[in-house]
Formats: C-alpha cells, structure tokens, sequence
C-alpha cells in the first residue's frame, strides 16, 4: 500500500492552486510561495475553537502543497516562515469577512447545475447588457438580481455583462481594485449565489460574461508579497501602479496564476465569456501574450459550450480579435469607444478632453458602421499620441458600440445619464442608430427605462491615505471633462467614499412605469432587431452609407432577395431632399419605400409620423429616425 505521503502525491487537482476538497473532510492545499522555507495551513475552525498549524511540503519551483483535514466551512489562513503574519490564500475561492479575513473552504461540485443543456453563446447577434451587482438592485446582491432576470430576456436582453466581482475590501466600490481573484466578492452573496445567479440566467436563454481585471491589483488588501516579490514589476508601472509580471524573471507562476483564472470562472461559474479590462495596460512581450493565452484555455475550459473574448483597449490595436494564424490574439470583439464619443458629442455639442477629437458629423457614424474604429493609425490631439491600428476586413459585430456605459457616465463627474443631456427626440434618434446598426450594441443598466439615477465613481478602500490618493487621482482625471480645477473638482464632486454616493447609484425599478415612453422604445427596437429579416443580421449582406446633411445620414442594409433596409437618421432641423440624387435612396425596381418603424411615433412622446418618401421629394423629420423596407409589386 502506498505511503501517505504518495498518496498525497497522487491526488488529480482541478487547478495547480488554491484549496481543493477531495474527501470526507479532507481539503488538498497548493500554493506558490518561493519567498517561504516553511508553510503552514492555520485553520480556525470557529471564533471560540483553538487555531491548528499544518506544514506543506515543499515542491520544485517555489509551490508548498498537502493534504490534511478540514471540512467544506473551515476558515484557513497562511503563515510563511513561522512569522505571526498570516495571510488569506492567494488563490481563495472565499472571503467571507472580505481580503483582510481568512479564506474559506468551499466545494463547488455541492451546487446542482440545470443548464446541462446550455449551448453557450456567440458574439454574433447579441445584446449586451452592462451590470454592476452593487447597485442594479436596492440589496445589492446575486440573489435580488437574478430576481429582475426574467424582465431582461422579455425586453430583449441576450447576454449580461458583469462588472468586476473579485472581492475588494469596504463596503462598497466598483470592482475594478479587486485583490482576491478568484474569490466573488462577499458583499452580494456566496459563491453557491452566484452559481444560481447564471443558472437562471441560463434557464431563460441569457448568457453571463465576466469583467475580469488583469491589469492590476488594488491598492488594500492584496497580499501577494508575503509569498513572493514577483507578482509584479516595480520599475514599471502603469496608470493604477505596478505592472504585473508577464514576461519578467519568475513570470512562469504568474502567467500560471492568471491562466488558471480564466479556467476557474468558465468551469466552476460556467460563464460564458470575459470582458478583458484596460488591455493597453498590460505589458508581455512574451511569444503568447497572456490574455490570448487566458482566452484559450478559457475556451477548453467551456468544452463543448461557445464562450466570447471581449477586449477593452484605448489602443485599439485591431490583431486582438484577428486568429493566431495571422498574428492575432483569437479574441471575438472589442470595445469601440470611438463610437461613444461621436455619439456624445452629436447629442450635446461637448468639445472638452477626448472629445475634441471628435465631431459628430453623419460620416463618423458611416465610418464607424462601415469599418468600426474611426482612429485606425491617426494621430489625435488628446494625450498627443497616435491611436488605433487599421481594422478593414473585421466583420461589424466584432466592435461593441455604447452610449453609455460605467466609465463614460461617470466621467460627466456628476454621473449624469446623457438622456438628460439632450432632447429627447434627439436622444431618441441615438438610441435607433445604436440599436439598429451593424456593430454588436450595449446598455448600461437602467438606460433602457431611462434612470434618473446616476452612476458615480465609488470606492470604500483603504485607509485615510488611500481614499485620499484615490480622490486625488479621480480629481485630476476628471478636470478636463468638467473644465474645472483640480481643487474645484475635489470641492463640488462627491467623495468615492461618500456612502451616498454609492447609495445615490442604485435603479429604481418603478421607473420602467414612470418612463414608460422611453422603455417602450428600446422594448420596440430591440424586437425590430431581433425580428426583422435584415436587422436581425445587419451586416450579412452588406450595408452602404451617405451623408444626407450637416446632421443626417442613411444606412441601407443590402439584401439578395430585394429586402433591403434604410436607416434614416437625422440629428438636425427638418429637411427636404429635392432633388434626392444619392444611389441609396433609390428602391429596387418596382418597389417604393414604406416606413417601418419612426422614433417620432406617438407611443415614444415624439409628433406622429409622417409621409417621408413619395415621388416628388423625401423629408427628414427633425431630430429622428426611421426605417424604411421596400413594398414591392407583385
């Protein structure tokens, strides 16, 4: 028989780190710690129960692993070297009390999955839906949300796109300065609740993708360094401080750690994807950059289930999303702010920071419905840098488009929706090109029932110091959009950790009624688009554009089979095209154009609609849009 010792050596882990239970009572524990000569396991079973120390063995390559007894609940932490530090495990799938409290054991095979069936998702065809758990409800939790699922897929919903959950220390924040990856944050439940989360989800046909940040560590509560120096490089560093360790001495077990994440959330959780944050953040040289390598074993992780790769990259370096073949990255879509900026600056005429290197004219968004990205090489006044590279070729899927989303409300400083900054017929011309056009659209929550709430930076981290220097850097990031001082900034906008601030960003659903008018209009053009022949795949037979005017613009969406489709948007006065001498205007013979839907219609708050094309001239109502499909004659 076997020693204990080769038997413990045998075991079969899921993942090369973190707390696995493998038996009745039995917990196998593997962690990376090469500044250790001695490890320990310190379990605490109960607040009023006397700690118990059990040593790891030490194994090649700085890794301590062991098997001893501890049941699924017990609560462990590390001590390294005998020091009466003791730290809560890199790799903890549990922080009960938060980074600062010990981790706890969790056995993810006790949740009973129904979504055997779940065929996964792909990017095309989808409708996103950006969530952060903290404030989509009044509780603030797994469990209150899933509640709200079934109203999402009935409206239209296809995937939910949650921001970071990786747990973080206060009792409130963002996400986006998580310290225990692959710990779910403890303020909106258990693990086993966010299972039930995406389960549900499932159950009605949405999927789930995460927000992961693999950019940086936050500033409180991580404590990597007690087991090793070369989590991160100290010479480098980027907008949120040091850069983590892809490519450096050691990078091997980093790379390891970040790669098993990946694996984690799509195994264990069963989401169905990644948005990748602040890709241009991260700096690996390496022969495989890391995120094509999380997204790879991402995808053998799901199996047979699809999963889609999302990338948020201010550089907009196009070979994410092209195949390994071709130098790329292998991932399915990108983030296109550009988008957003043409789309704020036509909605209300800003010119301050980034958006002075925008115009909002009709040809930005042919441009961008035509080729995705506006910046593809060009140089740009913002940052006097050069931004993007060329993206000709890429389908018009792969580039997700917004009016909003966390960052672009919260950059207003006041967090303010922009429905509220424009009319609302302009608005709600925006809101048909968004949701009509060939690129993959997203809503942030509450847009589509028009919140009043607003959404505001918040972080409840760290101490004095801390929440100063947070504050200090969310001042000087925001003067320029605001066009105040630095100091006015720290004097008229809320605190990050204001616990009203945080308070004053959670949706009140009664305003689905309230705003009836303006819910109706995204129900409606999300049916459109899910119903219609050819905006149901806006861009399979090709689609075209041309300016109409100082502020309008026709798509048409081609078709084989005489089903064509016009997009007529209008962000200006009232206009009479006489003569009409642009191509796209012109029906397929025998046919003439009938109008489809208008966002003027009665049941949105706008005019009415009206006659737009006859034979003798087309009119474009003021501040609209409406599409058009040809009536042909038998």
């Amino acid at each position: 028989m076997p020693s204990r010792e080769q038997q413990i050596h045998q075991i079969e882990r899921r993942y090369p780190i973190g707390a696995e239970v493998i038996g009745e009572n039995q917990t196998h524990f593997r962690v990376w710690a090469p500044k250790a000569r001695a490890l320990d396991v310190v379990v605490e079973r109960g607040p009023n129960s006397p700690r118990t120390f059990h040593s790891l063995t030490p194994e090649p390559g700085g890794y301590f692993s062991g098997a001893i007894n501890a049941e699924v609940g017990s609560r462990y932490r590390f001590r390294v070297n005998n020091s009466e530090m003791l730290y809560p495990d890199p790799a903890s799938r549990f922080q009960p009390d938060g980074p600062h409290g010990p981790s706890c054991i969790v056995n993810a095979r006790q949740f009973k999955w129904t979504d055997s069936q779940w065929p996964g998702i792909t990017l095309k065809g989808q409708i996103i839906y950006e969530m952060h758990i903290g404030t989509f409800t009044t509780k603030g939790t797994w469990r209150a949300a899933a509640e709200q699922l079934p109203e999402l897929a009935r409206i239209g919903i296809t995937v939910v796109e949650m921001m970071p959950i990786a747990d973080f220390p206060g009792k409130f924040g963002w996400g986006y300065d998580g310290v225990n990856l692959f710990a779910p944050s403890h303020l909106y439940g258990t693990p086993d609740d966010l299972r039930a989360f995406i389960d549900r989800a499932h159950s009605l046909g949405l999927g789930v993708i995460l927000d992961v940040v693999y950019n940086h560590f936050g500033p409180d509560g991580n404590y990597l360094a007690g087991f090793s120096d070369d989590y991160l490089i100290r010479e480098k560093e980027n907008e949120w401080g040091n850069a983590i360790n892809f490519d450096g001495p050691n990078s091997g077990a980093v790379r390891e750690f970040f790669i098993t994440n990946g694996r984690y959330w799509i195994d264990e959780f069963h989401f169905d994807g990644f948005r990748f944050d602040a890709l241009h953040a991260i700096r690996d040289p390496s022969s495989e950059y890391i995120i094509g390598a999380v997204g790879r074993a991402a995808r053998q992780a799901a199996g047979s289930r699809s999963i889609i790769l999302i990338a948020e990259n201010d550089l907009q370096e196009a070979k994410m999303v092209r195949p390994r073949s071709e130098g790329g990255d292998d991932l399915d879509g990108m983030w296109n702010d550009d988008f957003h900026h043409s789309a704020v600056v036509a909605l209300t005429n800003r010119d301050e920071a980034y958006f002075a290197d925008y115009v909002g004219t009709p040809q930005e968004f042919i441009s961008a419905a035509k080729y995705g990205f506006l910046y593809q090489g060009q140089a740009r006044s913002w940052r006097k840098a050069l931004r993007g590279t060329p993206s000709f070729g890429i389908a018009p899927e792969v580039f997700v488009c917004f009016i909003e989303n966390h960052d672009q409300i919260a950059n207003t400083g006041r967090g303010e929706r922009l429905r509220f900054q424009t009319s609302h017929a302009r608005y709600r011309a925006m809101i048909a090109l968004l949701l009509l056009g060939p690129w993959t659209p997203l809503i942030f929550q509450g847009q589509e029932f028009g919140a009043s709430s607003p959404f505001l930076f918040f972080a409840d981290i760290g101490d004095a110091s801390v929440r100063n220097a947070i504050r200090r850097g969310r001042a000087k990031w925001l003067a320029p959009f605001v066009s105040l001082t630095e100091q006015q900034v720290w004097q008229t906008l809320p605190a990050p950790d204001d616990p009203q601030a945080f308070a004053r960003c959670k949706l009140d659903f009664s305003e689905r009624q309230k705003n009836r008018e303006l819910y109706d209009l995204h129900i409606h053009l999300l049916k459109l688009r899910r119903e219609d022949s050819r905006f149901r795949q806006p861009g399979s037979g090709g689609i075209d554009g041309a300016v109409l005017g100082p502020a309008s613009l026709v798509l048409r969406y081609f078709s084989k089979e005489n089903d064509d489709r016009l997009l007529l948007v209008n962000f200006g006065e009232s206009q009479v095209l006489h003569p009409a001498s642009e191509p796209l205007l012109a029906p397929h013979t025998c046919c003439k154009w009938e109008t489809l839907w208008t966002s003027d219609s009665l049941r949105y708050g706008g005019a009415g609609a009206v006659a737009i094309a006859n034979q003798e001239r087309w009119f474009l109502p003021a501040e609209s849009a409406v599409a058009l499909r040809p009536e042909c004659e038998e």
